[in-house]
């Protein structure tokens, strides 16, 4: 229904209620004039007619009676339909008085004419306002109660009867001129109300349109209409202040594998993902109010739960869930999700401790084994804060000279002499002695690998310079280190500080760098080599390299890694023999790190392995101990 239509039916709706307003007032009034005209001037010659006259003013009185108790007790109105049966009844009680002095006057008294003509204008002048809701009604009102009567008694030719009808003509024009001015106000306030109403009433909405979009803007995350961050906190502290003795579970999920899938096919891929994703968790809860998009690739779920075990079910229903394939404009995309969990009030008493916990578990779990659950305990809690302390110490481990090199010597099994010392960082922090495999992941993670990488080159070169010539110094160097674009020219300063000769320098790296970039792997490696820097593969066998890989890299040295030593009496020894075969066939030098018994050490010189490393020969030493044991060896 457009506006200009809802206003009419509020004005016809208005104008209905005015003119039923008033309407047994002006039923009683038509009652006692009537029978009081009737009765007072009761005479033989009109006395049938005057009965029967009343006896219809009765019946018209009675119907519109009928009709204004309707109307008053009617639930739903109809404003139009109630106006033309009011209208009706006012004209067919106008019309019968009509008729009335028509029929009455050409016998009636000069003191009875008067009568009628009083009652008349008395009733014309009240219908001007009862009336004034319908303008046409309200007019003609008065025109039908005094027009015919007056202009009879102006033809009479009596001279008294003519003073009568010009008093009741010139009673009723000015009644037609005040019925129009009544009625034009009372519709214009009509209309003016019904105007204001609408405006108000749309402004109500405009508000509450706003009220809305302010409230979705302030509660919920725009693209997955999931609760968002502030929303969710509300309502999660909100129930634990409810029910502090409840158990509760928080839910930390982060998309596996998103990232790659919203790089490689375009962000609007990526939000359909997401968006998709928050379907699929709000299918799997009842709750709304429990689920929000905290942030990227984030979820969280509030659980109302009894213990652990129900959390993990439920988490691990949902990594089922999640982890099914979504179509997306054709394509076929896969994700996973690590959820950590938290529970209420077992592990934290406030909010934000809880989703702090939650992202703790679950941060934890996504490094060592993603699209898993896992519940915070006190455990990991402890293995976070030895964390921060390391990764808090790594900041100044430098400056406060905490860090220090020792070296293991590599024996020649030709010669039996040292031809070159591995250095090897060590961390003390504290009193404590850290170890390399607990602070080294920790200084790739936090981003101090290359200061740490560049302090160890400077330091073991400077340290190489006071040995012997034909004792060169290998270094391990991480695949963060090796992705630095600057890689090189911090190995440049190295030796240019030092003054060490490049062909004493080894550059030790692990298999895992084979996992990277072997474009940039192979420019780094020929740049070494290119400088006389010899390049060995560490831990060789433990982890992703391949024949071809080895054979494209061009390395200089392979070094047997320790585990497969250690098992030389059984299996290791064919995994040995075959490395050396292929060292050989590519011409390739061949170390075996960790020789702790003679037995190994002869095994392996007979396999014709090139360089022996081990508590065998030499634990790592400091620099002090090391000169000495070159003096000596």
């Amino acid at each position: 229904m457009n506006q200009s239509a809802k206003l009419k039916q509020r004005a016809d709706l208005d104008a209905a209620n005015i003119l039923y307003a008033n309407s047994n007032t002006s039923i009683l009034v038509t009652l006692i004039s009537s029978s009081v005209l009737v009765y007072l001037f009761f005479d033989a010659n009109s006395s049938q007619f005057k009965k029967m006259w009343l006896m219809a003013i009765l019946f018209v009185s009675a119907l519109r009676f009928v009709d204004a108790v309707q109307w008053r007790n009617s639930p739903k109105k109809d404003g139009r339909k109630s106006i033309i049966r009011f209208v009706c009844g006012t004209y067919a009680t106008a019309g019968l008085w009509c008729l009335y002095t028509l029929v009455v006057m050409p016998n009636a008294s000069l003191i009875e004419l008067a009568c009628i003509i009083i009652t008349m204008s008395g009733m014309a002048g009240g219908g001007t306002t009862v009336l004034s809701a319908h303008a046409r009604t309200s007019i003609l009102y008065p025109v039908i109660l005094l027009a015919p009567g007056s202009t009879w008694l102006l033809l009479s030719g009596e001279k008294h009867q003519q003073l009568l009808g010009l008093l009741g003509m010139m009673f009723f024009i000015a009644m037609i001129v005040a019925a129009k001015k009544t009625a034009n106000f009372t519709s214009f306030a009509i209309k003016l109300k019904n105007e204001n109403a609408l405006l108000v009433a749309q402004m109500e909405q405009k508000v509450e349109q706003r009220t809305r979009k302010i409230y979705e803007l302030s509660n919920l995350d725009p693209l997955s209409e999931l609760y968002n961050r502030t929303a969710f906190l509300k309502h999660l502290d909100q129930y634990m202040k409810e029910t502090p003795h409840k158990p509760l579970a928080v839910l930390f999920i982060d998309l596996d594998k998103f990232k790659e899938i919203n790089d490689s096919l375009g962000h609007d891929t990526g939000d359909i993902l997401l968006q998709q994703t928050a379907q699929r968790l709000r299918e799997s809860c009842h709750n709304q109010q429990i689920l929000c998009r905290w942030g990227g690739d984030e979820f969280l779920i509030a659980l109302d739960c009894l213990n652990k075990e129900a959390a993990i079910s439920f988490a691990t229903t949902l990594i089922a869930n999640i982890s099914q394939p979504y179509q997306i404009h054709g394509n076929q995309c896969v994700i996973g999700a690590t959820i950590g969990i938290a529970m209420f009030p077992e592990h934290a008493s406030t909010a934000e401790q809880l989703i702090q916990l939650a992202d703790t578990a679950m941060y934890h779990q996504k490094n060592s084994q993603p699209s898993q659950v896992e519940v915070f305990s006190q455990a990991l809690n402890e293995e976070l804060k030895r964390e921060k302390q390391l990764k808090d110490g790594l900041e100044t481990a430098i400056e406060k000279q905490q860090f220090s090199l020792v070296y293991q010597p590599i024996i020649s099994t030709e010669s039996s002499e040292v031809t070159c010392c591995e250095a090897l960082l060590r961390w003390k922090l504290d009193g404590d002695n850290i170890s390399p495999t607990e602070f080294i992941p920790l200084a790739e993670q936090y981003g101090h690998i290359t200061k740490l990488g560049a302090w160890v080159l400077q330091q073991a070169c400077l340290e190489a310079t006071k040995w012997p010539q034909n004792i060169a110094i290998a270094v391990n160097v991480s695949i963060l280190q090796l992705q630095d674009p600057h890689f090189i020219t911090v190995l440049d300063d190295a030796l240019d500080k030092s003054k060490l000769s490049p062909h004493r320098l080894h550059i030790e790296i692990t298999e895992s760098v084979f996992s990277s970039d072997q474009a940039t792997l192979i420019q780094r490696i020929t740049a070494m080599q290119e400088r006389g820097i010899k390049v060995s593969i560490d831990d060789f066998g433990t982890e992703y390299s391949s024949l071809s890989v080895i054979q494209n890299l061009g390395v200089n040295l392979i070094k047997i890694d320790r585990s497969f030593i250690q098992q030389i009496d059984d299996n290791g020894y064919a995994i040995i023999q075959a490395v050396v075969q292929i060292a050989v066939a590519l011409g390739y030098k061949v170390v075996a790190e960790g020789v702790e018994y003679q037995a190994q050490a002869d095994k392996l010189t007979a396999m014709n392995v090139d360089y022996l490393q081990g508590y065998l020969y030499a634990k790592p030493m400091e620099s002090a101990p090391l000169a000495a044991y070159l003096a000596t060896y």
